[in-house]
């Protein structure tokens, strides 16, 4: 189980966005893209979904590993343990003991 998935409200650690908030829209591989995070500019021609063409911001990827969870309880970014209860997996803060939503699962 990956510590972080999708819908999970994370805090990026380094980097040119370190501290910058938002949540995981997808995981590819070992990397995650982050709402409104690592902003890159793409130059795309005209199409039928983009008629005018010309330089779009869409979201860049980031490695997984400088990415954590967002604790509430503890205002920042969390380091998690995956904990068996009852046959069910639940990803839980090492620090705050803040239990984690499993999404999908």
């Amino acid at each position: 189980m990956a510590h972080v998935r999708r819908g999970d409200l994370v805090v990026v650690t380094k980097g040119k966005d370190k501290g910058k908030r938002g949540k995981v829209l997808r995981v590819v591989g070992a990397r995650v893209i982050v709402e409104k995070v690592n902003l890159i500019k793409r130059h795309t021609k005209a199409s039928q979904k983009n008629p005018q063409g010309g330089i779009i911001e869409k979201e860049g990827t980031i490695a997984v590993a400088n990415v954590l969870l967002w604790d509430d309880k503890l205002g920042r970014g969390a380091r998690t343990k995956v904990v068996v209860d009852g046959g069910e997996k639940f990803r839980v803060g090492t620090k705050s003991g803040t239990r984690f939503p499993n999404p999908g699962l």
